[in-house]
């Protein structure tokens, strides 16, 4: 792993660290008309921690469902086996489809919440999480993302009830910078689906590529619902960029493909990618038969340390399951809900929210569920060593350093790990 102290724009740094004095957002959270109102077990627990998830089943992001769904249940297999949480087995968790459309993801949150869950895993995407985040904590249940990373959440103002174990993407993009100016790329063109997800990772991308002395000549959002990208592939070509920085998701193959028949194939410029298009089946969606059609292509992506025993573990869980992104970190959100609720010893999500950070951090170390649990029993403060690494929560709720997966494509289509940086705000 290679360890760098990223120094990203003054701007981007002032943020992260007033965001990271502001707590979870401190807000009244509020809920949207039309939201579950606040219940009993919410407020005081009922002695039996119940979790529920709002992941994607359907959808652009379906691909993302498996390994998240099976790590949650991974997870909660392993709680079990340690006893459970309050001295009681953890019942099966209530599941929402999130999809890829609001209102799909808002009646699945208002099911789950109905329920009577103390947390909600997901949802995956920034977008979905955004259309329920205001349902979840305003009905004063905790949330836990493995897989949002747009700046948004850093500050938004959830109550203190919202939380991630992925890392933000203003501390992915200015690793995607540095490895296109690596390259040798200096004329960047970026196109970035027209939501939080894609414009944060954009604006954090483009702030780093200048930063380093790089030209940004397109800086582009898009419809992603849009029925072809024929003139977005021409405003890349017209910028006659020598890299281009595509953020998205399954619209992304569109793109892709738009960009190669312009002859902007990763083997005339510099193509990259994000955590969106990080799939070992992309080249064969964009050019089948052709698997060098995307040799070369590289992309960035929260990335988990190197953790054989966690993906052996799960795998022999879960025999079927193919991808495993965003497994390590949802496995570590059902863990740190579960701790938070022993260190609090209450199911009560208020409590719950209260020791989400605390167990993450600065006290004695433990990496599983059953090793943190028979230390809180003996009194003591634990830092849980998550499956995707240390997490080190900030007071806003997420990790304050971040492992980024450096990825590429060779020309046999084969998706590798090029690199791992480890990235984290510039200090003062």
């Amino acid at each position: 792993m290679t360890s760098i102290r990223r120094r990203t724009a003054v701007a981007f740094s002032a943020a992260f660290l007033l965001a990271a004095g502001c707590g979870g957002g401190g807000g009244d959270g509020a809920p949207e008309p039309g939201a579950p109102a606040p219940t009993d077990t919410a407020a005081g627990g009922d002695g039996t921690f119940q979790l529920g998830y709002v992941l994607p089943q359907t959808g652009q992001l379906a691909f993302l469902g498996p390994p998240q769904i099976e790590a949650t249940r991974y997870a909660l297999s392993e709680i079990n086996a340690a006893g459970g949480v309050l001295g009681a087995q953890v019942p099966e968790p209530a599941a929402g489809d999130e999809s890829d459309q609001a209102a799909v993801a808002q009646q699945s949150a208002d099911r789950v919440l109905a329920s009577g869950v103390d947390a909600l895993i997901g949802a995956a995407s920034s977008g979905r999480s955004l259309d329920i985040i205001d349902r979840v904590t305003g009905a004063q249940v905790v949330q836990c993302s493995g897989s949002n990373t747009a700046p948004t959440f850093t500050d938004y103002e959830d109550g203190g009830f919202y939380f991630r174990t992925a890392p933000s993407d203003a501390l992915q993009g200015p690793v995607m910078a540095e490895t296109i100016v690596a390259d040798g790329r200096s004329n960047v063109a970026i196109v970035a689906r027209a939501d939080d997800y894609g414009v944060g990772l954009a604006e954090a991308t483009a702030t780093a590529l200048q930063e380093a002395g790089a030209t940004v000549a397109l800086n582009e959002s898009y419809d992603p619902n849009a029925q072809n990208f024929d003139a977005l592939v021409q405003q890349v070509a017209g910028a006659q960029p020598d890299a281009v920085v595509v953020i998205s998701f399954e619209e992304g193959t569109q793109i892709l493909q738009g960009l190669l028949e312009a002859g902007l194939g990763p083997d005339t410029v510099g193509v990259y990618g994000s955590d969106g298009l990080r799939s070992e089946e992309l080249p064969s969606l964009v050019a089948p038969g052709d698997p060098a059609a995307l040799a070369g292509m590289k992309g960035t992506a929260p990335a988990s340390e190197e953790n054989a025993e966690f993906l052996s573990g799960l795998r022999a869980f879960a025999p079927d399951l193919v991808e495993t992104q965003y497994a390590p970190q949802v496995f570590d959100c059902v863990n740190v809900v579960a701790l938070a609720a022993e260190a609090a010893g209450s199911d009560a999500p208020s409590a719950i929210a209260g020791e989400m950070v605390g167990v993450t951090r600065d006290g004695t170390a433990c990496s599983s569920f059953a090793e943190c649990k028979e230390l809180l029993a003996a009194g003591e403060d634990i830092d849980y060593q998550g499956a995707s690494g240390p997490l080190d929560f900030v007071p806003a709720g997420e990790p304050g350093t971040a492992s980024i997966e450096v990825y590429g494509f060779d020309a046999a289509g084969a998706l590798s790990t090029l690199n791992v940086v480890q990235s984290e705000p510039l200090d003062g």
